[in-house]
């Protein structure tokens, strides 16, 4: 029997890197601090974004000829899964991975130019409306409008839940140009100011402190130009960004829920009961024991999504490592979270307590681009 062996140890560049956001967040992060940042009327700090481009972050996730650090999958779970353990709030997410990763995989090289550029210096934000009511996590299922007016495009819909879609400096519309409301064919996307005329923009604020905005659009008119890609032809790069976009923040909620094992054990050897800390208990040490393991099965099969990613791999296989991925990761924070909150109390639900921040923001990525049974159900079927 042939045995081969798997290298899963970071390479020096991705050490630095790792290194970077923990010394970030150790000097610029404590939880009071994000608790004054999501209170704010942006829900991010700009002195904390502007920090993330001057530390290179904002390269991560673009290859070298977009004058990026090199675009890896592997590169960007290092650092969201650091994000996670922080529960970050900037947004990393919609501007660099979604927005970024569009422009990257559509744009023309005048359109690389204008965006990526500005974007990498932390002078440019974007957000990706593609969701719609009833869509569900349907990408092609699109009835948000595109017609073409001579030099001209009249976009009309409703988008939802767009991540960033109130601080945005330009807005990447999915819509439709031609076909049916679930037809593969016909799909586009455009580029849109935030202040262009027939934009309204409802921001609110999610469960876990993230600003999103619901978006519609009446008779908006961009130029030609604002497309990206072909007329019709952008689902196949939609899938594959929000297929990225999946392994990242899978990574980021494995961060995330190695930071609710820590402070359960921490807690547990605090926190007495008769007398004696609860820790002792044999029951409560089982669960900890449990929850450990879904921790490393989550972080496991995550890497390995992260590199069918970077692989020669076809579509197919990579969209089924990501759905794996996804559909373990919400298992384990059903497991992870729920037990978290438990052996904390009533405490762990409050405000005042980092562990129900968490919490809050695991059940987010949960739901976020596909929940459990979504991409269970997609792994079967592909």
């Amino acid at each position: 029997m042939r045995y081969i062996k798997l290298d899963f140890s970071y390479t020096e560049e991705q050490q630095m890197l790792q290194e970077s956001v923990q010394k970030f967040v150790q000097k610029n992060y404590e939880f009071a601090t994000r608790t004054k940042i999501i209170a704010s009327e942006k829900g991010y700090s700009k002195k904390n974004w502007e920090l993330f481009a001057e530390l290179g972050w904002l390269t991560v996730p673009f290859c070298e000829e977009d004058g990026g650090f090199g675009g890896s999958a592997v590169d960007l779970t290092v650092m969201m899964d650091e994000f996670g353990k922080a529960n970050l709030v900037e947004p990393f997410t919609p501007t660099a991975i979604l927005g970024g990763g569009l422009v990257s995989a559509l744009g023309e090289k005048g359109q690389k130019t204008e965006l990526l550029g500005p974007l990498m210096e932390g002078k440019l934000q974007l957000a990706c409306a593609y969701a719609e009511t009833g869509s569900r996590f349907n990408l092609s299922n699109v009835t948000t409008t595109a017609t073409v007016e001579g030099d001209q495009v009249k976009l009309n819909g409703e988008k939802i839940n767009v991540l960033n879609g109130s601080n945005a400096d330009k807005l990447l519309l999915v819509a439709r140009e031609s076909g049916a409301q679930t037809d593969r064919n016909g799909i586009s996307i455009f580029l849109v100011d935030n202040d262009s005329d027939g934009l309204s923009i409802q921001p609110y604020t999610n469960v876990d402190g993230k600003k999103a905005a619901q978006i519609s659009f009446a008779s908006v008119s961009v130029p030609l130009s604002a497309r990206l890609g072909e007329a019709g032809g952008a689902l196949p790069a939609l899938e594959a960004v929000i297929d990225r976009a999946t392994v990242a923040v899978s990574a980021e909620a494995v961060g995330a829920l190695e930071a609710l094992l820590q402070k359960t054990v921490e807690y547990s050897k605090t926190r007495k009961q008769f007398g004696t800390p609860i820790g002792t208990f044999q029951a409560l040490q089982h669960r900890m024991a449990d929850m450990f393991i879904e921790c490393q099965l989550a972080r496991s099969i995550v890497i390995m999504a992260a590199m069918k990613l970077d692989s020669t791999e076809n579509d197919v296989e990579k969209s089924k490592a990501v759905s794996a991925a996804k559909s373990r990761v919400g298992k384990a924070i059903e497991k992870v979270g729920q037990e978290a909150i438990q052996i904390h109390g009533g405490i762990g639900m409050t405000e005042e307590l980092d562990v129900g921040h968490l919490f809050k923001r695991v059940t987010a990525i949960d739901i976020q681009f596909g929940n459990t049974d979504y991409h269970t159900a997609r792994f079967s079927s592909l």
